[in-house]
């Protein structure tokens, strides 16, 4: 079925000359520094350059959609070749999560294709602390680190095409 047929895909080797963004949420800041470690962990360990990861931080996951937008802009060296949104929502008792969680995530999909970049959505949406925690580092590994390895494979992809 998939012979004679291209298949293109990306890989884990930055370009040396990609630049990376994160943008940061601040609201439930004890989840949200243990992504933002996994990210750059994984940044660096596939050979990202520290000088070529830039770190934005904003109240709460709600704000990361217009920081992005704005980062997404960057011409020259302000150019991003990918951007990695992270934050943590945790279900409270009322509706508001919900508000949070979804809107965040459609202006984030709405940037990376409106700017033709990578924008990689590393908020986690989860019921409880525990589930944060666990996604954080523990149990279910760490979505941010899982974010990093995403911008680059998306940036040598698109070094592909």
């Amino acid at each position: 079925m998939l012979q004679n047929v291209n298949i293109i895909e990306g890989d884990f080797t930055p370009n040396d000359d990609a630049r990376y963004g994160i943008a940061v949420a601040r609201f439930n800041e004890f989840i949200v520094e243990s992504l933002l470690k996994g990210a750059i962990d994984s940044l660096r360990r596939h050979g990202v350059a520290a000088k070529n990861i830039d770190v934005m931080r904003v109240p709460g996951a709600y704000e990361l959609p217009l920081i992005i937008q704005k980062m997404a802009e960057g011409k020259g060296d302000n150019k991003y070749d990918a951007i990695i949104a992270l934050g943590a929502v945790i279900r409270g008792s009322t509706p508001h999560f919900d508000y949070v969680a979804g809107e965040s995530a459609k202006g984030l999909s709405s940037v990376g294709m409106q700017h033709s970049i990578p924008v990689v959505n590393g908020i986690i949406t989860t019921d409880t602390i525990e589930q944060a925690i666990e996604r954080a580092g523990t149990k279910a590994g760490n979505k941010g680190s899982e974010a990093g390895l995403v911008a680059i494979e998306m940036v040598s992809l698109l070094s592909k095409i």
